[in-house]
C-alpha cells in the first residue's frame, strides 16, 4: 500500500501548514448532484408506478430498503463534499522556529490487556525511539491485565533505556550543571560569615586615610551592586547589614531550589513507566476508556499532550514531529507561537501483517482516505483510538464537564470519578464518542493523512467478526445514548457526519431484503416490482450507472480490488449488523472485547451459517430456473435473466466471507 507522503512537499509552500481540496473534488461534486437527481427520479417512479400491490409483503420492504439506501448514499456524497488534503512542516522545520525549550511534553499511552509481552515491547521500544527530546517524552504501559510478565518487561526495558547513549548524554549534562550549582552554593556559603564584619568595617572606615577611603568606596559600590542585581531588590534598606544578609540568604535559597530541581530532573530521566490500575470487584471499570482515564487522573502522568497507541501499533520515529505542529499558531502581533483550539490529530491506520488478497477486508483506505478527509473538511474528523495525539487540557475539561452532568443524574457515580473523565465511558466504542464530545464543546480536530504507525490486523475470521461487532454495537450505543441530532454544541455538518456513520450500521436489514428478492422470485415467480420492461430499464440503469461513476470518482486512487473487498464485506456482514442493532435495542449487556493479537486457528463456517444458507438457496434458485428453462416451463425468461444477474452479483459479494471462514495461512508464513 502506498501511504500519503506529506513531508516531501513540506518545503514547497509558505507558512507552516496549508489545506487543499482533494483532487477531482469538482468532478465528484458534479457527478454527485446528477446522482442525487437521478436517484430521486428513480424513487419517484418506484413509488408511483412500480409497486406490485399483489405482493405487498415483499414489494413494500424492497421499496423501504431502496429509500433507506438512497438516503444513506445522499449522506455519503454530502459527507465527501469538502475533502481536505493537509500539508504540514515538521516540528523542527517550522518558520520561524519553535525553540526546543518550548516544545511541549508528551505522554505516550500504550494500552494493553493480556497481549503477549513481546508485542507490547516492540511498540514500547518504537515509542522510546521517537525523535523527540528525551526529557519531554514519557512512555507509559497501561496494563489493564496487571500482568507480571508485562511488569517485568517494563522494568527491564526501563533499565535498558536509562543506559542508552541518548539518556546517558542527558544524564551527563544534568550532572555537570548540578556540580556547577553545588560549587556556586559553596562559594556563596563562604561569603556568608564575612557579612557582619564587612558591614562593621564600612561603618568605621570614614575616619581612615585616603588610601583606605578608596578601598571603602570600592566595597560600598560592591555591596550596592550585590543589592542591585537582586531580583527582589526594591532599594537599599535603612539597615544595610540586614539587607545584605537577606540578599545572600535569598540567593542561597534560590540556588538550593535550583539544585533540587536538577536532582529531580535526574530522577525524572526514567521515562518508561508502568501503570496498572486497581480494580475493585463489583465496580464498573469501563475497559479501555477507564484504563486511559485512570492514567490521566491518577497523578502519575502530566504531559501537555497524550499519544494513544494500541499494544500492537508501532509508531515511526517522526510521529511526534509530524503532528505536534498542528497545535501551534504563530501570532504576528506578539512574535510567539500560541496554542490553538485543536483537541486532537488523528493519523491514518494500516497493518503490516495483511496476507495477499486481504481475505478479511482489513485495508481501510476508503475510511482513512476520502471519508476521514471529508469529515476533516467539516471539522468532524473521527478519533479512532490509536495513532492519535490529544491535548490533555481538552480531554480533562470536557471529561470533567461530562462527569458533572453524569453526577447530577446519579450521585452514586462519584466513586467512578477517575474512570468517567477524559475519554468517554458511555459506549464500547469510546473513541468516536470522545471525539463527538470534544466537538460539541467547541474544540477542533485534524485528520493527518500520513502513515505514522502500523499495527497487527486480526488474521482469522473469529477475531475479525468480534472486532466488527464491537464497532457496530458501540456506534449504535452512542446513537441511543448521545444522539448527535439532538446533542447541543455540534454544528449541522458535524451532526450529519456522526449520524451518517450510525445510520450505515442499520444496512443489514436492507441487505437481507436485497439478497432475498431473487431467491423468492426463482421459487415463486413473485416479483416485488410490477414491471421489468423498458420503463424499468429507463429509470433504473441511468441511476445505477451514475451512482457507480460517482463512487468511482470518490474513491479515485484506491485500488479497485480493495474497493471491491470493502463492498463485499459491507454486504456480507448483514447478520452481524442485524445482531448489533438487536442487541443494543433489546438492552443486552455489551462487554468490551479486546481483539486477539494472535491467530485463532480453525475453520469458521459455523460463524457464517446465515450467509451459507443464502448462498446455497441462491444457487439452488438459479439451478431451478435453468431446469425449468430446459424443459420449457419457464415463464418470463427476461425477468429470470435479470434476477439471475442480480443473484450472481449477490453470490460474488457473499463469497468473500465464506472463503475467509476457511482461509488458512500459507506454510511459508
Amino acid at each position: 500500500m502506498s501511504s500519503v507522503s506529506i513531508s516531501d512537499n513540506s518545503s514547497k509552500f509558505s507558512g507552516n501548514s496549508r489545506s487543499l481540496l482533494k483532487k477531482r473534488t469538482l468532478l465528484f461534486r458534479y457527478l454527485a448532484e446528477i446522482n442525487l437527481i437521478f436517484g430521486i427520479w428513480y424513487l419517484q417512479w418506484r413509488i408511483t408506478h412500480s409497486i406490485n400491490f399483489d405482493a405487498l409483503w415483499i414489494s413494500i420492504p424492497l421499496l423501504i430498503a431502496e429509500i433507506y439506501s438512497y438516503f444513506g448514499g445522499a449522506m455519503f456524497v454530502i459527507g465527501l463534499w469538502r475533502p481536505l488534503v493537509r500539508q504540514i512542516k515538521s516540528l523542527d522545520q517550522m518558520t520561524p522556529p519553535l525553540p526546543r525549550s518550548e516544545w511541549p511534553t508528551v505522554d505516550v499511552f500504550v494500552t494493553c490487556y493480556n497481549e503477549p509481552p513481546e508485542i507490547v515491547e516492540e511498540t514500547a521500544k518504537a515509542a522510546l525511539k521517537m525523535d523527540y527530546p528525551p526529557t519531554k517524552l514519557r512512555v507509559y504501559v497501561l496494563d489493564d491485565g496487571n500482568s507480571a510478565d508485562i511488569r517485568a518487561m517494563t522494568e527491564r526495558l526501563c533499565i535498558e533505556d536509562l543506559q542508552s547513549p541518548q539518556l546517558q548524554q542527558e544524564a551527563n549534562r544534568i550532572d555537570a550543571e548540578h556540580s556547577y550549582l553545588l560549587q556556586r552554593l559553596k562559594q556563596l556559603e563562604n561569603l556568608t560569615p564575612n557579612t557582619q564584619s564587612a558591614e562593621q568595617w564600612l561603618q568605621t572606615s570614614s575616619s581612615e586615610p585616603v588610601v583606605n577611603q578608596l578601598a571603602t568606596e570600592f566595597v560600598q559600590s560592591l555591596r550596592q551592586f550585590i543589592l542591585w542585581v537582586s531580583p527582589n531588590h526594591q532599594g537599599i534598606s535603612n539597615s544595610p547589614v540586614e539587607t545584605l544578609r537577606d540578599r545572600l540568604t535569598t540567593e542561597r535559597k534560590a540556588l538550593e531550589e535550583t539544585i533540587r530541581k536538577k536532582e529531580l530532573e535526574l530522577l525524572e530521566l526514567s521515562r518508561f513507566r508502568y501503570i496498572a490500575r486497581p480494580k475493585t470487584p463489583g465496580v464498573a471499570h469501563h475497559a479501555k476508556a477507564g484504563n486511559i482515564n485512570y492514567a490521566i487522573f491518577s497523578g502519575q502522568t502530566a504531559g501537555n499532550f497524550i499519544v494513544t497507541l494500541d499494544a500492537d501499533h508501532i509508531p515511526k520515529q517522526n510521529f511526534l514531529k509530524r503532528v505536534v505542529p498542528y497545535f501551534y499558531t504563530y501570532n504576528l502581533s506578539t512574535g510567539r507561537y500560541d496554542q490553538n483550539q485543536i483537541a486532537f490529530v488523528q493519523t491514518r491506520q494500516d497493518f503490516y501483517n495483511i496476507p495477499p488478497g486481504d481475505p478479511f477486508g482489513h485495508r481501510s483506505n476508503l475510511f482513512y482516505g476520502p471519508l476521514q478527509q471529508g469529515k476533516d473538511g467539516m471539522n468532524a474528523a473521527f478519533y479512532t483510538g490509536t495513532n492519535a495525539i490529544l491535548r490533555r487540557e481538552a480531554l480533562v475539561s470536557v471529561g470533567l464537564q461530562n462527569f458533572a452532568d453524569e453526577f447530577a443524574k446519579d450521585e452514586k457515580r462519584l466513586d467512578e470519578f477517575d474512570l468517567v473523565g477524559g475519554v468517554s465511558s458511555n459506549s464500547i466504542t469510546e473513541d468516536m464518542n470522545t471525539a463527538m464530545r470534544l466537538h460539541s464543546a467547541g474544540w477542533k480536530s485534524i485528520y493527518h493523512n500520513e502513515l505514522l504507525a502500523e499495527g497487527l490486523a486480526p488474521d482469522d475470521l473469529s477475531s475479525t467478526l468480534k472486532q466488527r461487532l464491537r464497532w457496530a454495537q458501540g456506534t449504535i450505543q452512542v446513537l441511543v445514548r448521545e444522539n448527535p441530532l439532538t446533542k447541543s454544541g455540534l454544528t449541522f455538518w458535524q451532526r450529519l457526519q456522526y449520524f451518517k456513520t450510525m445510520y450505515s450500521y442499520f444496512s443489514g436489514f436492507a441487505t437481507l431484503v436485497f439478497i432475498s428478492c431473487p431467491i423468492i422470485y426463482f421459487f415463486t415467480d413473485i416479483v416485488p416490482v410490477k414491471t421489468y420492461g423498458s420503463d424499468f430499464a429507463i429509470h433504473f440503469f441511468p441511476a445505477f450507472i451514475i451512482n457507480r461513476l460517482t463512487f468511482l470518482a470518490a474513491t479515485w486512487g484506491i485500488p479497485a480490488t480493495e474497493i471491491w473487498r470493502s463492498e463485499q464485506y459491507a454486504i456480507a456482514l448483514f447478520p452481524l449488523l442485524i445482531q448489533a442493532v438487536w442487541s443494543v435495542f433489546t438492552g443486552q449487556k455489551l462487554n468490551f472485547q479486546v481483539t486477539p493479537k494472535q491467530r485463532q486457528s480453525g475453520i469458521y463456517l459455523r460463524l457464517v451459517w446465515p450467509q451459507l444458507v443464502i448462498f446455497i438457496l441462491t444457487i439452488l434458485g438459479i439451478l431451478w430456473s435453468l431446469y425449468r428453462f430446459a424443459i420449457g416451463h419457464l415463464n418470463n425468461p427476461l425477468v429470470h435473466l435479470l434476477n439471475g444477474v442480480w443473484a450472481i452479483y449477490n453470490l460474488l459479494l457473499l463469497s468473500a466471507i465464506i472463503r475467509a471462514s476457511v482461509w488458512q495461512p500459507s506454510k511459508e508464513t
